[in-house]
């Protein structure tokens, strides 16, 4: 085998953020960018000889060529085995299945999620670990570490594998393994979920629709609905993913989804509308005129977890990230299990599941799972509320305002202010955080803050303490106004503000989100200083 060691020099901007390292397509084609990061990967996880990898991606563009150079990496790195989605294909959720099916070291994913594709677009790489979920801070921080002081590559010298044909080749030694992408994936599906109750609803005239976005989940949900399932033909729109994804956004929400939306809203609507993101791990879920936050979502699958074969037993525990709304608390309260707030990121839903100590997990960003992997799953989503829509016979609308006349709603916004200058969006938070004193027992209208802090949160697994993981305004009676900068975007800084306000009056519970928010975003804006600070009037997105 030829094996070359490449000289190279650091580069001072591969920090992985909460999903990995993302940047801009043209970054990732400098000289040595993208081999620097994954000999990093490789230094840091120290695999064994002959381990064998998992490696796919969302189909963006970068994705071949980027598989093409891990391989030839990985084969000169010691690995035995790689096992590669045809045509570079592989979802998430579906490469965290794969994963735990044939415990694999770990693997590599190639995604930006829900950002953009395209030649001057986004592109992303990840290391998910051997129990199928993102890398530690511990591995990420090992990685960044490493990558601040690499000198040397290896690859071998070989030509490119064909990637559209299943099957086993050789590549200087190492075997790759070209699978099928979905077919794993949906066996885990068919074990969690009522199928024959599902296809009887579709054949019982119930029409749905699901948004692949020009995205991953489009072959996965071809295969699952369309063909397992027997949805009509055509209800799966936008199935054939793009390395552009059509020229869209892949971010399944009310402003990015809006073919969706529009069928959803129009005359002649389905019963049940869906939509999944760039790499298959989001979902939004639609009714007939209506639309389902993310937070009802999670909490709405955990009271009703119990209707589908896979959840029969119960829920151990909920997990939610701290931006997402209370409602699942209150689900959880009522079941008498834990119900945990975590950090954004998924990895911290990981040690929780890792531990037995939850089974349904969510964010509000429209990313719902469990522990069946250690990714959030659009597409299992979707199958879930399906599977609920078949045994209790009611309309999406209908499930949720029954939920709501018992639990109580909690009214929910968040507002995205993406492509800020940095400085600007750092300077929003220093702001805030110097107000804590001063705020705090101040009242604004009808409401009066009880407390303010910057979340801090300690691991109850491992005891890892993740320090600044965003701004909280928590009111007397339990409305919040939250404050964080994501770490998804590639440009510039997103600042995100979400807004949450509980009400139990029933007859208060058919008034618009924005309607029931609108003194809280006042409020917002006027603590923060917002507009003035950074400049911008409006929002880039409201969900």
């Amino acid at each position: 085998m030829t094996i070359r060691t490449v000289p190279t020099q650091p580069y001072s901007d591969q920090k992985p953020g909460t999903s990995g390292l993302r940047k801009k397509v043209p970054v990732f084609q400098q000289p040595n960018y993208l081999e620097n990061f994954v000999q990093s990967i490789f230094d840091s996880i120290a695999a064994p000889t002959g381990a064998t990898l998992v490696l796919g991606g969302d189909g963006r563009y970068y994705n071949r060529q980027a598989i093409q150079i891990i391989l030839k990496m990985a084969a000169a790195n010691g690995y035995g085995k790689v096992l590669v989605g045809r045509g570079g294909i592989l979802s998430t959720p579906a490469a965290s299945c794969v994963i735990r099916k044939y415990q694999t070291y770990g693997g590599i994913i190639l995604s930006a999620s829900h950002n953009p594709g395209g030649p001057t677009e986004d592109f992303g790489i990840k290391y998910n670990s051997s129990n199928g979920g993102p890398a530690t801070e511990t591995v990420t921080e090992a990685i960044y570490a490493q990558s601040k002081t690499i000198a040397e590559y290896r690859i071998c010298d070989a030509a490119d594998v064909g990637l559209d044909e299943l099957g086993s080749f050789t590549l200087e030694g190492m075997q790759v393994e070209v699978i099928d992408p979905v077919s794993d994936y949906a066996e885990l599906m068919e074990s969690l979920f009522d199928f024959a109750a599902i296809r009887a609803l579709l054949a019982g005239g119930f029409r749905i629709q699901f948004d692949a976005m020009h995205a991953v989940n489009g072959p996965y949900a071809r295969d699952i609905l369309e063909g397992r399932l027997g949805a009509a033909a055509g209800s799966v729109m936008n199935a054939i993913p793009l390395e552009d994804f059509g020229g869209g956004h892949p971010d399944p929400n009310l402003t990015y989804a809006h073919d969706l939306v529009e069928i959803m809203y129009g005359d002649d609507a389905p019963d049940f509308g869906a939509a999944s993101d760039g790499d298959g791990d989001r979902n939004m879920i639609l009714g007939h005129h209506f639309f389902v936050t993310p937070s009802d979502s999670l909490a709405l699958l955990a009271a009703n977890a119990t209707l589908a074969p896979g959840y029969k037993q119960g829920l151990a525990g909920i997990a939610r990230s701290m931006p997402t709304s209370a409602a699942a608390d209150r689900v959880a309260a009522a079941l008498n299990i834990p119900c945990y707030e975590t950090p954004t990121g998924w990895k911290f839903f990981g040690n929780l599941m890792d531990a037995g100590r939850v089974t349904l997990c969510g964010e509000e960003s429209f990313g719902t799972g469990s522990s069946h992997v250690r990714e959030k799953d659009g597409l299992w989503a979707v199958l879930f509320w399906l599977n609920i829509l078949a045994v209790r016979k009611q309309s999406v609308e209908a499930i949720v305002r029954e939920h709501w006349a018992q639990y109580g709603r909690n009214f929910y916004s968040r507002y995205d202010y993406e492509a800020l200058p940095t400085e600007a969006a750092n300077g929003v938070m220093a702001y805030l955080r110097a107000s804590f004193a001063a705020l705090t027992g101040t009242a604004f209208g009808k409401y009066t803050v009880q407390m303010c802090d910057d979340f801090s949160y300690t691991d109850p697994v491992d005891a890892s303490v993740s320090r600044a993981q965003g701004i909280r305004i928590i009111f007397t009676d339990g409305s919040r106004i939250i404050f964080r900068l994501s770490g998804t975007g590639t440009e510039g800084a997103t600042l995100r503000v979400y807004l949450e306000a509980y009400e139990s009056d029933s007859s208060r519970h058919h008034l618009d989100a924005q309607q029931a928010l609108a003194e809280l975003i006042a409020i917002a804006l006027q603590v923060s200083e917002l507009r003035v600070r950074t400049g911008r009037e409006q929002p880039t997105v409201i969900t």
